[in-house]
């Protein structure tokens, strides 16, 4: 909630979730973009944001992050204008260490661990060495479609690990792909079956999906 490099993937280095000064701080939106809510804290103060319609009408294109944040860093701003806050103490038994990614998914960075358990390197698991099951989506998964949203933009993923060449994907029935690919699947109204199958047809996972 503090790392700003944690969260600029996703909003950027220059968002509304910076300050100047130590804080921490949470977006959120709902499903259908009806409300959405900042909620952060300095060393002195705690503010929750909430935007939106009254009535529960979607707000289009607007989220947590360009709808209650912004209200949210120009408060704190003005409640810390003449204070100075600093980052907490960490409590005992927590280490602060640095680590790195083997595969270079991530950038190197600093992580807290609890004492005993802090690792300086994290290292990717071949598929192969796996179990053979279907990843993604998961099993028993509800999926809501977002009506402000192209459908094409809404594909699911659908994943598998442990997999080799020949073995197949299928959805109620008819083949989406090789399971060996990356698939997408553009969501449709109802409950649908997923499966794994290997290249004699027997069925080796079987995932269970509804769609709302």
């Amino acid at each position: 909630m503090s790392d700003r490099a944690a969260r600029a993937i996703t909003f950027g280095l220059d968002n509304h979730l910076n300050t100047a000064f130590w804080s921490a701080a949470k977006t959120g939106t709902s499903k259908d973009m009806r409300d959405n809510w900042c909620v952060g804290f300095s060393r002195q103060f705690t503010v929750a944001v909430w935007v939106g319609n009254f009535e529960g009408d979607a707000m289009h294109d607007v989220s947590g992050v360009t709808g209650a944040a912004p209200v949210w860093h120009d408060l704190m701003n003005v409640l810390q204008q003449d204070l100075a806050s600093l980052a907490p103490v960490a409590p005992a038994g927590v280490q602060r260490v640095a680590m790195r990614f083997a595969s270079a998914v991530e950038p190197a960075r600093h992580e807290w661990f609890l004492n005993g358990t802090q690792i300086q390197e994290v290292t990717a698991v071949s598929r192969a060495s796996k179990v053979v099951r279907i990843t993604s989506p998961a099993n028993g998964m509800i999926i809501a479609i977002d009506p402000d949203i192209p459908l094409n933009a809404q594909r699911i993923p659908v994943t598998a690990q442990g997999v080799k060449a020949g073995m197949l994907i299928t959805l109620n029935d008819t083949v989406l792909g090789p399971a060996d690919r990356d698939l997408y699947w553009i969501p449709a109204a109802g409950s649908h079956h997923l499966a794994l199958q290997d290249g004699a047809g027997r069925t080796l996972d079987r995932i269970l999906v509804t769609v709302r």
